[in-house]
């Protein structure tokens, strides 16, 4: 779409073709990430036939479509999960041939949105207890998930958050707000790792998102938030 209004010359909000892509490429966002100085998961590509018929990493591990968003396609496979997820032979699978591969990280999620060069704080995200993760419905449904701001983090943890966000957002070439998510594995006898997973360079607007609860907390109304990214808006992203 960003490509089809650049052709157009219409001005448009967030970030260009470029970030977009590549943001929404797992696998390239880690890359770029990485070579910035943010810590990333280690995984692997895999196709979803091999990751159906053996296990891609020492379980536990996290198996999710390298291009998509919203939690679509993601598996959980557990300790006791003795085979890998017979879902991705289903002939009806329309999500990703490919698939990265992700130990899967104890702990707690966390999520940060910039906008433009301003960071507006940390949220913890706590899934529903029924939920086995948060997933698409945990997003979206209403009472899907909890989020607390600001995140009860130590504030070393919180301002490290807040500068992998920033360092991501620039690093990717993000424009006008994007969301970072984190884990951080802060269980008893954990590794004590925080780790980014992804950049959202068109993050969600609706009454359960994240970016709008974090831009209260910085100060800014709804209306506010709005205003600005519209103002904001361009060409040449």
């Amino acid at each position: 779409m960003q490509g089809v209004l650049e052709l157009l010359g219409m001005p448009y909000t967030h970030s260009g073709v470029r970030a977009s892509a590549i943001a929404m490429h797992k696998e390239q966002a880690k890359v770029v990430m990485r070579a910035a100085g943010i810590p990333v998961p280690a995984g692997r590509i895999i196709s979803r036939h091999e990751a159906a018929r053996t296990h891609a990493l020492p379980r536990p591990y996290v198996l999710k479509p390298v291009n998509e968003g919203s939690s679509v396609g993601v598996f959980i496979v557990r300790e006791d999960h003795t085979h890998p997820p017979q879902e991705l032979n289903d002939p009806n699978w329309k999500i990703s041939e490919e698939l990265m591969a992700e130990p899967y990280i104890p702990g707690r999620e966390l999520t940060c949105a910039v906008m433009g060069d301003r960071v507006l704080g940390v949220t913890e995200i706590v899934a529903n207890e029924n939920l086995r993760f948060y997933n698409y419905e945990a997003k979206y449904a209403e009472g899907g998930s909890t989020h607390i701001v600001p995140a009860p983090l130590l504030p070393n943890v919180y301002q490290l958050v807040e500068k992998f966000t920033l360092q991501a957002h620039r690093a990717l070439g993000c424009r006008g707000v994007s969301r970072a998510d984190f884990r951080f594995d802060d269980t008893p006898g954990g590794s004590g790792d925080l780790l980014c997973l992804e950049v959202n360079t068109q993050p969600g607007m609706t009454a359960t998102s994240l970016v709008p609860e974090l831009a209260a907390h910085a100060g800014l109304s709804f209306p506010e938030l709005v205003s600005w990214i519209v103002e904001d808006a361009s060409c040449n992203r």
